[in-house]
């Protein structure tokens, strides 16, 4: 059999194995390579990913579609797909305003030029931004097909109508494929963009309607294209060896002398990262995936570790409690007034309690894995799985020394992000390896325990509340102090704002906190732990700090109520008085408070709140806007639990939830958003969770670190609010609502109260021991 050779870098492969021609023609090992920067697109209905040329002539009425000769409606999407069919939820908007046939209508995901602008999929932001942008540019080419229809006919464009890709006045129609095919040069400024009518929400025939997803084809069929499927001619494969410290590592020597027994072993490189992004970090490159992770094995390697190689997560949650305890840290949130020192004095009684949460880690499906090299055109290609373009960027230019224009990103397909795809950092070495091996194609895909040493987890937290009281039991200030490592400030630190105390903070890491609670005097005080975002890299993890904040907030909530003697959705609803700056405003977040008072009323009615129970169940409730004040999700969960009281064992028997995200948009994805959350949200409750040790994560694999398993799955029932309000986020709101539903329902049923997440067994044993 012939040996199979690596071709010099863009020369095809003269000689191949029968079975190495047959494994390049499927459709998962089709060979991708962009000459041009503008063809690094990515169209998901494709067999091999590549989108078809329009057909004939071609209308774009605006950046983000075009109209061909045909019909056929091509919509442009910035947005990364990972499971959420975020591409046909946001075709359907601009279709539905376009009066275009779904089956006319495909989507290509876009490369990373800068005419896109900021390209982020995060924070449940999709549909909610995209909603605007798509509305008015679906009523912009309407506009424009009925102006050229009308002029067709010599009448008044008022004369004209649109149903399915035609235009209709009286008994003449004509398409819209005619009529672009005869040429459109219309053209909108923003402010005629603006001041475009758009449909009332009742002429919606596509938005809250079920439709087949325009990428579901090729998931069912194993033919999507994802990063770890990246095929270029001629590439080698690169195995990393992680320092022992994520930060100030550095090479002190390097041994490759036994793994030049492996065949197909090429060389190690040591990187050099003028970015910052990867010190410390050795790739060894084999001709064949496996080549190079066995010659990796044998590779030995001498460093030099960071300060932090002794850090553990006491220290961490220590070092944050200290910063809780120095008034002088942290930045005061605008709350209308956090003068809360006064109110305290005078109390006639309060309530405090810490909280705390340990390192939560992404475990996505598909391992980080990167492909790079520079092309014929001197453009360097970064085919990977990305979740946020825009961050990345600037990075993969520092490190290769090259100019925005000079580099291209092809975003594929992701086998889950859930934040972890936000930092695009395992991107970075391997632009570096190729950059060592002048430009040559190589492709990482990491090894599970690798994967997770580089992962960017979620921060453990400490949280510390306060409640004042006056002698009417009223409830007259509230404190929330929180600390945690800070993602935003490591990564992208131009995204903080500023408090009133003029120091900025991670928006990411107390969203959640700012409730919407009448509780007079309120502070809400953020704090970085600078020890954490010097161990490691804090990570955006789904939901983020509202998957915290909301733990702590949600649990003192009952906690109050229980020593006030009131019942605790009794409480709540008393303190959602929608008045003042939790009154609400247009346009996200119309009806404030009260549309979070009617969720969390809805849910205790769906779980059957104050009805007798059988011993050791309870029914626990907690609320929450979702993500940002500006941004809400009203969201509620009601969990009932079994307590065990022999082995601490908690069951979680079903989960209510209720969400008013205004506008559906699309009702399936919606749905399997907000169970997908929810079961998150489940599994960091009960089941997931590590520990930083030396300076790292304990648990590296699936065997130490235990998710949620299929057999813990609960029943659950969800319910949407039916709204003609904005639509909101759902990819992240619903998971923010469950664990501390699950801490009160188990107070409800033992009478035990815990504060610390993942709640063990070993926990509740200890809380029924005390």
């Amino acid at each position: 059999m012939a040996k199979l050779k690596l071709p010099p870098r863009g020369e095809a492969t003269a000689e191949m194995t029968r079975r190495g021609f047959l494994v390049s023609m499927t459709a998962a090992g089709a060979a991708f390579g962009f000459p041009r920067a503008g063809l690094a697109s990515m169209d998901p209905a494709a067999p091999d990913g590549v989108p078809a040329s329009p057909a004939g002539a071609v209308y774009e009425p605006s950046l983000w579609y075009a109209i061909d000769a045909e019909g056929k409606v091509n919509v442009n999407i910035i947005r990364a797909e990972m499971g959420q069919h975020v591409g046909t939820a946001i075709a359907r908007i601009l279709a539905d305003e376009l009066d275009v046939a779904w089956e006319d209508v495909s989507i290509t995901h876009v490369d990373s030029a800068a005419k896109w602008g900021l390209m982020v999929t995060g924070g449940s932001w999709s549909v909610w931004q995209s909603w605007p942008v798509y509305r008015q540019a679906g009523a912009a080419g309407r506009m424009a097909l009925i102006e050229a229809a009308a002029a067709k006919w010599g009448v008044s464009p008022s004369e004209c109508t649109t149903q399915d890709s035609r235009v209709i006045s009286g008994d003449r129609s004509v398409s819209y494929a005619e009529l672009v095919s005869e040429g459109i040069t219309r053209s909108f400024t923003e402010d005629e963009l603006k001041a475009l009518p758009l449909k009332p929400a009742s002429e919606l025939r596509l938005v809250g309607k079920d439709v087949t997803a325009l990428d579901i084809a090729n998931k069912t069929t194993g033919k999507t294209v994802y990063g770890i499927d990246a095929k270029i001619d001629g590439m080698v494969y690169a195995a990393p060896l992680l320092p022992p410290t994520r930060i100030g590592s550095t090479v002190v020597s390097v041994d490759d002398s036994a793994a030049k027994s492996v065949k197909g072993y090429l060389q190690t490189l040591t990187l050099d990262d003028p970015s910052g992004t990867v010190p410390g970090w050795v790739m060894v490159i084999g001709e064949t995936f496996m080549a190079a992770q066995r010659a990796a094995d044998k590779v030995k390697v001498t460093w030099k570790a960071g300060p932090t190689a002794d850090v553990d997560e006491a220290q961490i949650q220590d070092h944050g409690r200290a910063l809780i305890a120095d008034e002088s840290k942290g930045s005061i949130l605008d709350t209308g007034n956090s003068d809360t020192a006064p109110v305290f004095e005078a109390a006639a009684d309060q309530i405090s309690a810490e909280y705390t949460t340990s390192t939560v880690l992404h475990f996505q499906l598909e391992p980080l894995n990167a492909t790079a090299f520079q092309n014929e055109d001197g453009v360097w290609e970064i085919h990977t799985g990305n979740q946020w373009q825009s961050l990345i960027l600037p990075s993969l230019q520092a490190a290769l020394g090259v100019s925005a224009d000079e580099i291209v990103m092809r975003t594929y397909m992701l086998g889950g992000g859930f934040g972890r795809r936000l930092n695009g950092d395992y991107a970075v070495p391997v632009a570096l390896a190729s950059k060592a091996l002048g430009g040559k194609p190589v492709k990482m895909v990491m090894m599970r325990p690798e994967d997770v040493l580089f992962d960017s987890p979620r921060s453990s937290s400490v949280q510390a509340l306060k409640m004042a009281f006056d002698a009417d039991n009223t409830v007259i200030g509230m404190e929330h102090h929180a600390t945690a490592g800070w993602p935003t400030e490591v990564m992208v630190p131009s995204f903080m704002p500023k408090g009133t105390n003029g120091e900025p903070y991670d928006p990411f890491a107390i969203a959640g906190a700012d409730h919407w609670y009448a509780v007079g005097a309120q502070k809400v005080r953020a704090i970085s732990n600078d020890l954490a975002n010097t161990t490691f890299r804090p990570g955006w993890l789904r939901s983020v700090g509202p998957g915290w904040t909301n733990w702590a907030l949600e649990s003192f909530m009952d906690e109050a109520a229980h020593k006030l003697g009131r019942d605790p959705l009794d409480f709540r609803l008393s303190l959602l008085t929608a008045e003042g700056r939790n009154a609400g405003s247009a346009p996200n977040a119309v009806g404030g408070a009260k549309r979070q008072a009617a969720v969390l009323q809805r849910a205790a009615e769906l779980a059957g709140w104050g009805s007798d129970l059988p011993a050791d169940t309870g029914i626990g409730l907690a609320t929450s806007f979702g993500q940002e004040r500006d941004m809400p999700t009203w969201g509620a969960c009601a969990a009932r639990v079994k307590v065990d009281r022999a082995t601490g064992q908690v069951t979680v028997e079903k989960l209510h939830l209720v969400v008013d995200a205004g506008i559906i948009v699309d009702p399936d994805g919606a749905l399997a958003q907000t169970q997908g959350a929810a079961l998150w949200g489940l599994s960091m409750a009960l089941y997931e969770g590590t520990e930083i040790e030396a300076g790292n994560v304990r648990d590296r694999n699936l065997d130490t670190y235990t998710p949620l398993r299929m057999i813990d799955t609960p029943d659950m029932d969800v319910e949407f609010i039916e709204s003609s309000e904005v639509p909101v986020g759902l990819g992240e709101p619903a998971t923010t609502v469950v664990a501390p539903a699950i801490g009160n329902a188990i107070y409800n049923a033992v009478g035990v109260r815990l504060r610390h997440l993942p709640i063990t067994p070993e926990a509740v044993l200890a809380g029924l021991k005390a």
